[in-house]
């Protein structure tokens, strides 16, 4: 038997099962198949080259037959060495060809699930976080069965499987206490994404930082700050600390601006104006507003507070702040005596000298 004749069929197989899914990958891209079929597109996207490698790997396995001579007893070490890089290769091929395939079919509900907007946003989100920890968890399950497989092509691993099951107890206790950390971030990872109380894009305030979920694993949380900044905190941290979610039940957002001004603003004209802004504002909902005296300050000014709604956390944000320069401008231009100013204590008199004209913090 000659060398010639194997390579010629193994190179042949090689290049039938690399044409075979170059032929799939061709018809999914097809303008028959691709606009139809909405998984087309995750598909080649996805399992290209995965499936190009396995598919090499599995037709070099079954066309390969090591050509030696039959009159030596012990083939040489080549040949087992050989068999088991095959076998090894094949596993994590496969292996990784599954992972991609299972990810490209859960991308075809994301994407429909990030299209959701309206009153479904809330519960759209619930289901995008649950189905990025549950397909994360599916990827490590998949890739420790792959791993023990590997394993299992040695003889020698195989020689121990009895033994390795009968400490298998003492090993589990072990390995939990030494991964204890790592085991109660992935507990409260899926406690987390089950129990609702954070998904993706979600709202929160923690360590008195304003940010949206940006990424939710199953051992971290990544928070994007209103500055770009990025917080990475442990999935156990909000399982073990209180924070502040303002998403949980919806985007919408009553946002408040304190005015401290002078006894002497009119405060039922102020309220006039303050409905007049918001009524042209785009960013404001339409739904709720409100201008109240919430107290009198000890210094001899009077706070006021202003309550409107928006949409969601960001529009409420410029909305305080458009609202909070509207009526400050306001004041200073037809209600220049409102404007506070600070007065000097001398022997025990409050004088009337003005010292600035400045308004207090709004």
């Amino acid at each position: 038997m000659s060398a010639l004749p194997n390579l010629l069929g193994l190179v042949v197989a090689v290049a039938v099962a690399v044409a075979a899914v170059e032929i799939v990958r061709r018809v999914l891209q097809s303008r028959l198949i691709g606009p139809r079929w909405g998984l087309a597109e995750p598909l080649v996207r996805r399992c290209t080259w995965p499936g190009f490698a396995t598919a090499v790997v599995v037709a070099a396995n079954l066309a390969y037959e090591p050509t030696v001579d039959r009159r030596v007893p012990i083939p040489p070490p080549w040949v087992e060495l050989v068999d088991r890089a095959l076998a090894l290769l094949t596993i994590g091929c496969v292996t990784w060809l599954v992972i991609q395939a299972a990810y490209a079919i859960t991308d075809v509900v994301l994407d429909r699930l990030m299209a959701v907007e309206g009153d479904g946003d809330r519960r759209a989100r619930r289901i995008r976080t649950q189905i990025t920890l549950v397909r994360r968890v599916a990827a490590a399950v998949v890739i420790v069965v792959a791993l023990g497989a590997m394993l299992f092509t040695f003889p020698s691993v195989r020689a121990l499987g009895a033994g390795l099951l009968a400490s298998a107890g003492i090993v589990g206790v072990v390995a939990g206490i030494a991964a204890q950390s790592t085991l109660g971030n992935l507990l409260a990872g899926l406690q987390l994404a089950f129990s609702d109380a954070i998904r993706l894009d979600d709202v929160v305030v923690v360590r008195g930082e304003w940010g949206r979920i940006e990424e939710l694993t199953l051992t971290y949380v990544v928070l994007r700050l209103w500055d770009e900044r990025r917080l990475v905190l442990p999935v156990s941290y909000f399982t073990q600390n209180p924070f502040e979610n303002w998403t949980r039940h919806g985007s919408r957002v009553i946002g408040h601006v304190y005015i401290r001004v002078e006894w002497s603003v009119p405060v039922d004209e102020l309220r006039t104006e303050l409905y007049h802004f918001l009524r042209e504002h785009p960013l404001w909902d339409q739904k709720d507003w409100i201008l109240q005296v919430t107290d009198l300050l000890p210094n001899g000014l009077v706070e006021l507070r202003a309550l409107m709604s928006a949409a969601d956390s960001a529009s409420a944000w410029d909305l305080k702040c458009d609202a909070r320069e509207h009526l400050l401008a306001y004041i200073r231009r037809e209600h220049p005596e409102a404007v506070p100013r600070f007065r000097i204590v001398d022997g025990g008199r409050w004088e009337g000298e003005e010292r600035s004209g400045g308004g207090d913090r709004a």
